[in-house]
């Protein structure tokens, strides 16, 4: 037989091995037949096939279909009579040489009952091969365990399943690991997804949030203890063997399924949890070839969901270092009641180095600082308290905010430099850092501070609108070279300060002045009668998205005022003979202040500072005592040199004033201003 000339368009439908095949001329007369032709078409060689002739061109045309598809009345073995779908494929055509030839045509008929077996199974090979490419490109898109589990069941619903249910161990919702199960009983799930079709009846079944109820170990589920799927074709089996009273088995069993597959989402030897579908509404039954499609699928899921558990584990570990390593979120001092609030970005970006802290300082003195680490994750974190460390560490020397900045930018130019040539390996690199510090004095009721590459606070004074305080920002951290302006405004009692990271005012991608106004519209409703707890979840409801892109931390102070006759300050020519004058006057005030027990000590005290200030830094020497919760003394002078202690010897005259001091207090110390130095103790605390 001449190979087949195939022309024109591609034929839909290729039939299989049961084909019977005809050749026939153009006047339907048959040439050559297969053994099956003869019971399918009835036609014998050299008679015309009256079934077939109606599917041939017309004699005489000059081209004929390259091949089509027709069904016709045939009969099978027992003589009934059964379509036929028949494929003509022209195996001789005509040419203008030889126009009078005849053309041949071969047929190939078979039961149309085959044919739609074998297109329903094509049908559900492209079905299975379709979910299985979808499960590839959509399961473990996600680090969220919950995410995962709501695209497993909505690939699964309605085209393989009419319903389909996720469960998780416990364990794996927090984060970790299950223990190795030995019977199917032991097991302790969660269900944290479910889709089902309009057509099953699922009110009875166990919802999304529920715990699952103990179910007895039996043989029909313990392969899911081995990693291996549980088919079901027969759901009243399934009913039989769950060992269930009849009250349960609507919370395990949708109304009106026929068929189930479980398959446990097993990772490393463990389950992770199960995956269970169920068909009602599509009439097939489930088969070996849908349980290990699902396996597969669960398989790609159950390493999604670990990957997932591990990364949740991680993250709660560093937000947990993150928060240990923050200042407690409310405060309240003598300078300021003080709210801190940190929050990890959304969407599985994690925790990144963005934190505030609050440092007492001596005279009743507070500093704020918030800050921002370039980085996610455990490095950031790491690096945010190394810096969080160093402004704790030279905000105790009492510098001022742009040189406290100066030294932190060093630092940073040191850390960095260290990681780029290999030679701290062990510490993480603080590759990038912004920070705002500013102090507050309770007293003068002024605020000084200065910023590295960080955004301004806003000011929100007891009778006005809320501004962004104007500031000159100096460059980030590790730029190094280039100094921090200082910054100096005045603070009204009972005031509100803001303190924010970018992350607040630049979460949505837009203009982060367009973020400074939605910030500045949250701070105008903050009235005083609100506590500053609530003022700090309004401003996160209201300018941040339900999934922030980046991490933020808000610090709010709501400041305090001494009154004036807290304060007591005098001013003392450098003479000598004005010693006893300053006893006379600090012994006063203390009786003054119902404080006469601490009249001994602070005398004492008050008379070596003033003498060395007089001895040794000339005048004029200032005097002040502040009370509040501790009793401050503080005397200043012109000089700038250290003072230091030191052990005087038995043949000394003199060096013993500052030893004197440290011992008859609880701290003291020195801070330089631009006039000169203060030198300033803490008695003990009233």
């Amino acid at each position: 037989m001449r190979e087949p000339e195939r022309r024109g368009p591609g034929l839909s439908w290729v039939p299989g091995s049961d084909a019977a095949a005809v050749v026939l001329d153009d006047e339907g007369v048959v040439i050559a037949r297969s053994e099956l032709a003869a019971t399918l078409l009835e036609c014998s060689p050299g008679q015309t096939c009256v079934p077939l002739l109606g599917l041939l061109p017309r004699a005489g045309t000059d081209a004929g279909p390259a091949g089509c598809l027709a069904t016709i009345p045939g009969g099978d073995h027992a003589g009934q009579k059964a379509p036929l779908v028949c494929t003509i494929i022209r195996l001789a055509a005509r040419t203008r040489a030889d126009s009078d030839a005849d053309a041949q045509w071969l047929v190939l008929a078979t039961p149309a009952e085959t044919v739609v077996v074998e297109t329903a199974d094509r049908d559900a090979s492209r079905r299975r091969m379709g979910l299985s490419q979808a499960a590839a490109a959509g399961i473990g898109a996600s680090l969220d365990v919950i995410d995962m589990a709501d695209t497993l069941v909505n690939l699964l619903v309605p085209n393989f399943a009419d319903l389909a249910t996720v469960d998780i161990a416990e364990q794996v919702l927090v984060g970790d690991e299950p223990p190795h199960f030995d019977t199917s009983g032991n097991v302790r799930l969660r269900r944290i997804a479910a889709a089902q079709s309009p057509e099953i009846s699922a009110e009875d079944l166990l919802a999304v949030g529920e715990a699952l109820p103990p179910v007895s170990d039996s043989a029909l589920m313990r392969p899911l203890m081995k990693g291996l799927p549980v088919l079901v074709p027969d759901v009243a089996v399934l009913r039989a063997t769950l060992g269930l009273d009849p009250e349960s088995l609507p919370l395990f069993i949708p109304n009106g399924a026929h068929s189930s597959v479980a398959v446990p989402l097993y990772a490393r030897g463990l389950i992770l949890g199960c995956v269970t579908v169920w068909r009602r509404r599509l009439p097939s039954a489930f088969g070996q070839e849908d349980a290990t499609l699902l396996l597969d699928v669960a398989s790609r899921a159950a390493l999604g969901v670990d990957n997932a558990r591990r990364f949740t584990k991680e993250h709660r570990s560093v937000v947990a270092l993150q928060r240990s390593l923050l200042p407690r979120s409310a405060l309240d001092s003598a300078a300021a009641e003080t709210v801190g609030v940190y929050q990890p970005a959304g969407g599985g970006v994690g925790v990144g180095g963005d934190w505030f802290d609050v440092i007492p300082l001596p005279s009743l003195r507070v500093a704020f600082v918030v800050g921002d680490v370039v980085g996610r994750g455990l490095e950031a974190t790491a690096a945010m308290a190394r810096l969080r460390t160093a402004v704790q560490t030279l905000a105790d020397l009492d510098l001022d905010p742009g040189e406290l900045l100066t030294h932190l930018d060093d630092l940073v130019l040191g850390l960095s430099s260290e990681q780029m040539t290999g030679e701290s390996r062990a510490e993480p690199a603080v590759l990038g850092a912004t920070c705002l510090y500013a102090v507050y004095d309770p007293v003068t009721r002024r605020c000084v501070a200065a910023t590295a590459g960080h955004p301004p606070p806003a000011l929100l004074s007891p009778d006005g609108e809320p501004a962004f305080v104007g500031m000159t920002p100096g460059p980030p951290l590790g730029v190094g070279g280039m100094p921090f302006e200082v910054t100096e405004f005045e603070v009204k009692p009972g005031s509100m300060l803001a303190f924010f990271t970018d992350g607040l005012v630049d979460s949505r991608g837009g203009d982060i002045e367009e973020g400074m106004e939605r910030l500045r519209g949250a701070l105008a409703g903050a009235n005083s009668s609100r506590s500053l707890g609530e003022i700090s979840q309004n401003i996160f409801d209201s300018v941040l998205p339900q999934e922030p892109a980046d991490d933020v931390a808000l610090l709010l102070a709501r400041t305090h005022a001494l009154a004036s006759d807290q304060v007591a300050e005098w001013e003392l020519e450098p003479d000598l003979s004005l010693v006893a004058h300053a006893r006379e006057l600090v012994v006063d005030r203390l009786a003054d202040w119902e404080l006469d027990e601490l009249g001994f000590v602070t005398e004492l005290v008050v008379s070596e500072l003033v003498t060395n200030a007089i001895r040794y830094a000339g005048g004029p020497v200032g005097l002040r005592l502040i009370r509040d919760r501790v009793l401050v003394c503080e005397v200043s002078d012109p000089s700038s040199t250290q003072p230091r202690l030191r052990r005087a010897r038995e043949t000394d005259e003199g060096g013993r004033g500052l030893f004197l001091v440290a011992q008859l207090t609880d701290r003291w110390g020195c801070r330089f201003t631009s006039r000169g130095k203060t030198i300033w103790t803490e008695p003990r605390e009233l």
